[in-house]
C-alpha cells in the first residue's frame, strides 16, 4: 500500500484534458517553489495541496524543528495566498482568533475587528496548547467557513483552510483536541526528522546564507493564484467514482468499527473525507476516476486521527497506522 504522505494567468474552463493538465503542471511548479525553502517533506507538501483541492484542513504533527511552520509559509507564498499565524497558548481567548466587537470613539458605536481567522491559510501553531473553549472557536470556521459574533455571521475568504501543528511527545501544558474538532481535519500528516543526507542538505543551504524568515530572498515566488486554484478544485471535483469503489470505501469504514482493537471507528464523515481526498489524489495523478489504489493511498492520513483505540491495544503498542494497514489487507478489493 502506498502512502502519499511519505507567472499567474487567468484560467480557462477546467473541463478539457488540456486545461486539467495545465493546472496539474502549475501545482507541480508549486511543489518546486516550496522545495526551494523546505527539504525532504515532499509528502507533506502533496498532502497540503490535496487538502486545498478537497477544501479540507490539515493537522501537522511532528517534533519541533522539522519545518512545519516554514512549510505552510512557503506554500502560501507559492500560491500567492494570504496567511496568518496564531500561536496557541493557554490564555488565548476565542475572540483572539475569530475577532470581536470593539468600541469606536469616533462613531460612538461598536465595530467588528476581524481576527486572524479571516485569511486564506490559518497557521494554528501548537493548537493543543489552548483550552477547549478556544479550540471550539475554530469549529464553526472550519465547518461552515464563517464566523458568528454578536448574532451576525461573517463569511471567511475563499479558499480557507486551517493548517494546525502539534507536538506528539509533549504533554505538559497541553489539551487533547476534542473528537469533534479532530474529525474536521481532512488529513493528519506526520513530519519525521529528516534522513542524514537531507539534514546535510539543510545545513548546506544555511551555510550558503539561506534565511527561513525571508522566503523572497530564498527565491520562492508565486506561480499560482486563487482563481487558478479554484479552477483546479472544480476539475478535481469532476473526477468520477464507480459504485464498486464507493462500496469499497464503506466496507473499509465498517471494518474499522468491527476491529477488536478499535473503540470508535470511522464515521460517515470519514468516508466522505476519504472520497474527497482520493478524488484529489487521482486528479493530481492524471486519472479521470478514482481506483482502489487511490483510496488505499489516502486511507491512513485521512483516517489515522478518526479512530479511537482500545486501552489494551495502546498498552500493546499498536498504533492507528498499523491497524488501518491491517484492515486494508483484510478487506476485499473490487476488481
Amino acid at each position: 500500500m502506498t502512502d502519499v504522505t511519505t507567472g499567474t494567468t487567468a484560467p480557462s474552463s477546467p473541463g478539457s484534458p488540456a486545461d486539467a493538465a495545465r493546472l496539474r503542471g502549475a501545482l507541480g511548479a508549486v511543489r518546486a517553489e516550496v522545495g526551494k525553502a523546505v527539504v525532504g517533506q515532499d509528502g507533506a507538501v502533496t498532502g497540503l495541496i490535496i487538502a486545498l483541492l478537497a477544501r479540507g484542513h490539515v493537522l501537522l504533527e511532528g517534533v519541533p524543528g522539522v519545518a512545519k511552520t516554514l512549510l505552510v509559509r512557503s506554500l502560501s507564498q507559492a500560491l500567492n495566498l494570504d496567511t496568518k499565524r496564531v500561536q496557541f497558548t493557554p490564555d488565548l481567548m476565542p475572540g483572539d482568533v475569530t475577532g470581536s466587537l470593539v468600541y469606536d470613539a469616533q462613531t460612538g458605536g461598536f465595530v467588528f475587528r476581524e481576527g486572524p481567522v479571516f485569511t486564506n491559510i490559518l497557521l494554528a501553531d501548537e493548537i493543543n496548547r489552548t483550552p477547549p473553549k478556544t479550540q471550539s472557536a475554530l469549529l464553526e470556521a472550519m465547518e461552515e467557513r464563517q464566523v458568528s459574533v454578536d448574532g451576525v455571521s461573517r463569511r471567511l475568504p475563499d479558499p480557507f483552510i486551517v493548517a494546525a501543528t502539534q507536538n506528539p511527545i509533549e504533554y505538559e501544558g497541553t489539551y487533547a483536541l476534542p473528537e469533534a474538532q479532530l474529525d474536521r481535519f481532512l488529513l493528519k500528516l506526520t513530519l519525521d526528522v529528516p534522513e542524514r543526507d537531507t539534514e546535510v542538505e539543510v545545513l548546506r543551504r544555511h551555510a550558503a546564507g539561506f534565511n527561513p524568515r525571508d522566503l523572497t530572498a530564498a527565491g520562492v515566488t508565486p506561480v499560482l493564484g486563487a482563481a487558478e486554484l479554484a479552477a483546479a478544485r472544480e476539475s478535481a471535483a469532476s473526477v468520477g467514482a464507480n459504485a464498486d469503489v464507493l462500496a469499497y470505501i464503506v466496507d473499509l469504514a465498517r471494518a474499522t468499527r468491527r476491529s477488536p482493537s478499535v473503540k470508535l471507528g470511522v464515521s460517515p464523515r470519514g468516508t466522505t473525507a476519504l472520497l474527497a481526498a482520493a478524488k484529489a489524489w487521482a486528479w493530481l495523478s492524471g486519472y479521470d476516476s478514482i481506483t482502489p489504489d487511490h483510496v488505499q493511498a489516502m486511507l491512513v492520513p485521512v483516517w489515522r486521527h478518526r479512530i479511537q483505540l482500545r486501552p489494551e491495544a495502546e498498552l500493546e503498542g499498536v498504533g492507528a497506522d498499523a491497524i488501518l494497514q491491517s484492515i486494508v489487507q483484510q478487506v476485499q478489493v473490487p476488481i
